[in-house]
């Protein structure tokens, strides 16, 4: 198909998870056309899945792909062919949990829809201009050259969806503003942006660093791990699945990662359930002081993702905690239906609520990099 043809396509948005699959076709004004939702990750079926939505949905012009991790060399939205398909299996070691299923998603739809262009939508392109400073880690310097050890960043789709519609919202131009964006879901980060641009995240080199998140531990002091291996006789393999899949909330409490079910039993008296939320609400707190640290001020505050959308009480405890960040409580309470300031009018920093955006992102990435090439043709 030529590029050059394409004015105003329909996206087929593949977002593969390591725990499932959304399949979203938009039309050019962002209007969903047709969805299949899917709560497993990409397998032996996905061919199939697919196939199904392109039957009996509306033809496809396009397709874009969301994946977490581009590597070192793919940093913005990027037609596929197989060179590219190659850097980002050599990425897929860095997210181990996220970037195969995307890759089995990928290699699916190229071979139903191999005329059709395919663009991959990276969470870590948003963070690919990070100060030095940022991205650096304090380890030899010959490591860091050697093996490329940087702070990436994720959630970066999200972010940049959110950082538009806040902008909106408080009607001012994205790049004026000075503002910390925390993601909280499955995974959970924040972001620090200055003038429209990320200077510091919460996590790394891969996407385990940081806050507590749902299963997952975040930052660990490394001391702790190495003794783990040293002196209690944990293997790499150990540790690894503990950190990735019993840790977090899961891990704090015993019963649940959903916040949701954490806290209806603190509320019942379960005391497991309270202090998992509690570990992870300080975490967020700290994550998101410690990025505001790159700003000069706080224009706003903005929650995104599952738990940031949808969990008012979460909201209230971490904004009660960040008075120092002249952040205060009593928010709104319940979910707004849609972008929303939840702070108080009187409140010196607006707190934000915006629903996530990362498949539209894509969408919207997708054209962008469509309507690049066909004007350079």
């Amino acid at each position: 198909m030529e590029l050059a043809a394409v004015n105003h396509p329909n996206v087929l948005v593949v977002d593969a998870g390591s725990a499932s699959l959304h399949l979203t076709v938009y039309d050019a004004d962002g209007r969903e056309l047709a969805s299949d939702d899917h709560a497993e990750p990409p397998g032996e079926d996905t061919a199939a899945l697919i196939e199904s939505l392109l039957r009996d949905g509306p033809p496809v012009d396009a397709v874009g792909h969301r994946v977490v991790h581009g590597g070192p060399r793919l940093v913005r939205p990027t037609p596929v062919d197989d060179a590219v398909r190659a850097e980002l299996a050599r990425a897929a070691e860095l997210a181990p949990l996220h970037v195969p299923p995307a890759l089995a998603a990928l290699d699916a739809a190229r071979g139903l829809l191999p005329e059709v262009p395919h663009v991959v939508c990276l969470d870590t392109a948003f963070h690919a201009g990070l100060p030095p400073a940022a991205r650096a880690y304090g380890l030899p310097s010959a490591w860091t050259q050697r093996y490329g050890l940087r702070r990436y960043g994720f959630h970066g789709l999200s972010y940049a969806w959110a950082l538009d519609r806040a902008a909106r919202l408080l009607d001012r131009p994205a790049d004026s503003l000075h503002v910390v964006l925390t993601h909280l879901g499955g995974g959970c980060s924040a972001c620090a942006v200055r003038d429209g641009r990320s200077v510091d995240t919460t996590m790394g080199f891969t996407p385990l660093e940081g806050m507590v998140m749902s299963k997952r531990s975040g930052s660990v002091d490394p001391g702790l791990l190495l003794w783990l291996q040293t002196s209690a006789g944990l293997t790499a393999g150990d540790i690894t699945e503990a950190l990735n899949h019993r840790s977090g909330l899961l891990g704090l409490s015993g019963t649940s990662a959903d916040t949701r079910d954490l806290v209806r039993a603190a509320a019942r008296g379960d005391e497991d359930a309270a202090f998992a939320v509690e570990v992870f609400t300080l975490g967020v707190r700290r994550g998101i002081a410690g990025v505001a640290a790159s700003l000069d001020r706080l224009d706003a505050l903005v929650f995104t993702g599952e738990i940031g959308e949808d969990q008012p009480e979460v909201r209230e405890a971490v904004c009660a905690g960040l008075g120092t960040l002249g952040v205060t409580g009593g928010l709104a309470p319940g979910n707004p239906p849609g972008d929303a300031v939840v702070s108080g009018p009187d409140a010196r920093v607006p707190v934000l609520v915006i629903p996530t955006g990362e498949s539209r992102r894509v969408a919207e990435e997708t054209r962008a990099v469509l309507a690049g090439e066909a004007a350079g043709r």
